[in-house]
């Protein structure tokens, strides 16, 4: 008589399944993305610090009795694009060429380049816009939206265009005026450059660029990007 053998089974391991494996897939890169997010929001930082840090200061041909380098350092981070990366050239000042509009005007006939349009009044106030383009006698109103103000004083401001008109510029012989709206201008100059107004206008939506809205020109310079 033959005795039956009993067998054994042994519990085999048991092995992931198909969700546990998806599970623990999911939590690696959970983690990886968290560190990812970390690692991308330090660079960005970083990144952003050394932009500031980088800003270089434009060469300048020529000699300016009015702009730091603190100056030309903020006005760097607003031109337009087409100006960025040329030398800054002076084409006008009145130490050098006199207080006269029209010799202004001269000096930029040959130009194709925006203008930098810097003031110092006698309070030493530092201010001015930078232009599209050349100045020049016009009936009418000219230039684009890349036209803009600023002033240092009380603080470094610049004012964009608003959108709500187009006055950007219009010059003759007696006067040259930077944004206008309902008999105000923005920045207005007279054919000596000697006496200036500056308003709250609608081409701009600035506050006045001067202390005073009435202001006498100490010295006045231009600058072209060429």
């Amino acid at each position: 008589m033959s005795a039956a053998v009993a067998t054994v089974k042994m519990p085999r391991p048991k092995t992931p399944t198909a969700f546990a494996k998806i599970a623990k897939y999911l939590k690696m890169k959970g983690k990886l993305v968290s560190m990812s997010e970390e690692l991308r929001r330090a660079l960005y930082a970083t990144n952003s610090a050394s932009f500031d840090l980088e800003i270089l200061v434009p060469d300048l041909v020529g000699v300016t009795e009015i702009l730091t380098e603190d100056h030309r350092k903020e006005l760097c981070r607003h031109l337009p694009a087409r100006a960025e990366g040329y030398v800054w050239t002076l084409v006008f000042s009145t130490s050098q060429h006199g207080f006269s509009l029209n010799s202004m005007y001269r000096k930029m006939q040959r130009l194709e380049s925006p203008i930098l349009l810097v003031i110092q009044d006698t309070d030493n106030n530092v201010f001015g816009a930078l232009t599209s383009c050349a100045l020049k006698v016009s009936d009418h109103f000219y230039g684009t939206g890349e036209s803009l103000l600023f002033r240092f004083q009380p603080q470094f401001q610049v004012y964009n265009w608003t959108g709500d008109n187009m006055y950007f510029i219009k010059g003759n012989n007696e006067s040259l005026a930077i944004g206008a709206g309902d008999g105000r201008f923005g920045l207005w100059l007279d054919g000596d450059l000697y006496q200036g107004r500056s308003q709250s206008c609608s081409t701009y939506g600035n506050d006045p660029l001067s202390i005073n809205e009435d202001f006498v020109v100490k010295t006045l310079e231009c600058w072209a990007f060429i």
